[in-house]
C-alpha cells in the first residue's frame, strides 16, 4: 500500500519555468545586440553552458545568471558592455524574486491527498530561493516534511525513504519532471504521478525513461492527481 505521496514544488505547486524563459528571451535580446543570434545558436549554447555548469551551480536562478554571464562574453567573444552585463544580472534578480503564484487547485489537491496519506515536499534547487518559495506558498502546513535536495536522483529519494523508514513500493511522486520526479522513483520500485507542466526546461526533458509496469498515472491537472494516487493505490494493492 501507499504510505507516503512526494510533492515537486517548482511547476507542480506554483508556477516557475515561465520566468526562466522570459529570462532567457530577454537574454537574447540582449545578444542579439552583438552577434546574428539565428546563426550563433544562442538558445542551444546557453543551455549547454547551464548543464555543465550544474555540477558547479547547482540548480536555480543564481546558476543560471552566472551561466547567461559566461555565455555572453563567450558569444559576443568578450564584446559585451558593462552595463549590458549588469542587465543580465538584474534579469537573474527578478526571477529571484518573482511572486509565488500557486496552480489553480494545488491545495485542494495536496489537502486531499494528506486525508489518506502521508506527503512530502521533495523540491530542489537553491536552498535560500527555495526556502523563500516554500514559506511564501502558504503550503509548508500540509507536509509532514519538507525536503530540498540538490539533485533529485534515486540516492536523494532513497535518502527521504530511509528517513520515513519505508520502502520504495510504499511511496508515490506527484510532479512534471519525468527525469527528475518520475523515473527515479519508478526505478526504485515506486510509484509517480506525471503533471505535465505547458513549458519545461529542457535539460529536464532529457531522458529514455518509458514506464513498461504501469507504475506511472498521467494527469493533465491538480484536479486530478488525487485519483491518480488512489488508482496506483489499487495497482499497488495488486
Amino acid at each position: 500500500m501507499i504510505e507516503l505521496v512526494g510533492f515537486d514544488g517548482d511547476d507542480t505547486l506554483w508556477h516557475s519555468e515561465g520566468y526562466y524563459q522570459s529570462a532567457h528571451g530577454e537574454f537574447e535580446q540582449i545578444i542579439g545586440n552583438y552577434v546574428d543570434i539565428a546563426n550563433i545558436h544562442v538558445h542551444d549554447r546557453l543551455l549547454a553552458t547551464e548543464r555543465r555548469n550544474i555540477q558547479l551551480f547547482g540548480y536555480g536562478a543564481k546558476g543560471m545568471t552566472l551561466s547567461m554571464l559566461e555565455s555572453a562574453i563567450d558569444i559576443t567573444e568578450q564584446r559585451i558592455s558593462a552595463a549590458d552585463l549588469h542587465r543580465i544580472i538584474e534579469l537573474g534578480k527578478q526571477v529571484l524574486a518573482h511572486p509565488v503564484e500557486l496552480l489553480p487547485g494545488i491545495r485542494a489537491a495536496v489537502e486531499s491527498v494528506a486525508q489518506r496519506h502521508r506527503v512530502v515536499l521533495i523540491t530542489k534547487g537553491d536552498l535560500f530561493h527555495q526556502e523563500q518559495k516554500v514559506a511564501s506558498s502558504g503550503l509548508a502546513d500540509l507536509f509532514h516534511r519538507i525536503e530540498i535536495v540538490s539533485e533529485k536522483d534515486e540516492r536523494a529519494y532513497r535518502n527521504v525513504l530511509e528517513e520515513f523508514a519505508l520502502s520504495p513500493e510504499h511511496f508515490a511522486m506527484v510532479g512534471n519532471s519525468l527525469r527528475s520526479d518520475i523515473a527515479p522513483v519508478v526505478q526504485l520500485g515506486g510509484w509517480g504521478v506525471y503533471m505535465p507542466y505547458h513549458v519545461t526546461w529542457a535539460h529536464e526533458t532529457d531522458t529514455d525513461f518509458v514506464d513498461q509496469d504501469s507504475h506511472v498515472v498521467q494527469v493533465q491537472g491538480p484536479g486530478g492527481i488525487a485519483d491518480a494516487v488512489e488508482e496506483l493505490q489499487v495497482r499497488a494493492a495488486a
